[in-house]
Order: structure tokens, then C-alpha cells, then sequence
């Protein structure tokens, strides 16, 4: 399988200390630069830039400058956001790995599968990676670090543990 993923996952993950879930999960995750760098370039984060940078499972790609260019002015998302979808499309992703929702829409218009970070909760719970507890408490170190997530969206992941 192959998956792509954007910042805001890898950021959540590492938040909780569980970015070991994508590659009991997945294997490889590829990454274009441009996430690469928003993940390693802020001081304040040299421990998660650090963990990033040793990650033997994420898997570094460059994408065409052009094409993104293009693709942020068509669609207005981020540097991270193009470049994650452009390099979707480019590998023939099996799976592209993004929170926002705007980037989501996105995504689903031009037809690519896509999981957020509660879709990796719920796959590593169904898989017995994480505990229904360990979800619960990931949450909220999410909610309490200003990660956004929807009550509507809470609670259906509870309901499926």
C-alpha cells in the first residue's frame, strides 16, 4: 500500500508519541519536502524535527514546483497541502493521509482515498495497536495542545471502540 501523508497528521502523532502507527499500519510513508520542511524547520520543535529526521519509515520525495505552483493557485492550500496531493497523484497513492478540511475536500473531489488522524486511531484499534483508553487520552492531549476535533467526530470514533 502506498500512502502519502500531509503535516497536520505526523504533527498530531508525534504530539501523542505514536508515530509508531503508521508503520505498524502502512510500512512506508511518503512525504514531499515541502512537509518535510514544515515539520523540521520550526527551533521550538527540534525534538519532533529530530525524531522526523531519524524516521526510517518516512520516506522523503521531491515534487514538481510547476505542478504545485499551479495547484496552490487553483486551489488555494499551502505549500504542504499541493505538495502532499501532487505527490498523490504523482505515486498513484493508495491512501493520502490529511486533516484540514478544506485539503480534505480537495482530495475527495479528485477522487483519492483519504484518512485523518482519528481514521488512524480507529485502524490502529482495529489492528489492537491502541488501546480505546490511549485513544481517549490521545484526544485529548490533541484537544488541550489546540488540535481541532469535532465532537460529532469523537464520538463516532467512541462508538466504533
Amino acid at each position: 500500500m502506498i500512502v502519502v501523508s500531509d503535516t497536520t497528521p505526523l504533527i498530531s502523532l508525534l504530539k501523542i508519541r505514536r508515530l509508531d502507527l503508521l508503520e505498524r499500519l502502512f510500512g512506508a510513508v511518503h512525504i514531499p519536502q515541502g512537509v518535510f520542511d514544515e515539520l523540521t524547520a520550526n527551533p521550538d520543535f527540534a525534538e519532533e524535527a529530530s525524531e522526523i529526521q531519524e524516521c526510517e519509515f518516512i520516506k522523503i520525495q521531491d515534487v514538481n514546483p510547476q505542478e504545485v505552483s499551479l495547484f496552490r493557485r487553483t486551489t488555494g492550500l499551502d505549500l504542504g497541502e499541493s505538495e502532499a496531493l501532487v505527490l498523490t497523484d504523482r505515486l498513484k497513492a493508495d491512501l493520502l493521509l490529511v486533516d484540514e478540511i478544506r485539503a480534505r475536500h480537495v482530495a475527495k473531489s479528485i477522487g483519492f482515498n483519504i484518512m485523518g488522524t482519528i481514521g488512524v486511531f480507529s485502524a490502529a484499534y482495529k489492528e489492537g495497536f491502541i488501546s480505546a483508553d490511549e485513544i481517549r487520552e490521545a484526544v485529548e492531549i490533541l484537544r488541550s495542545s489546540g488540535r481541532h476535533i469535532g465532537e460529532r467526530l469523537f464520538k463516532k470514533l467512541i462508538e466504533t471502540l
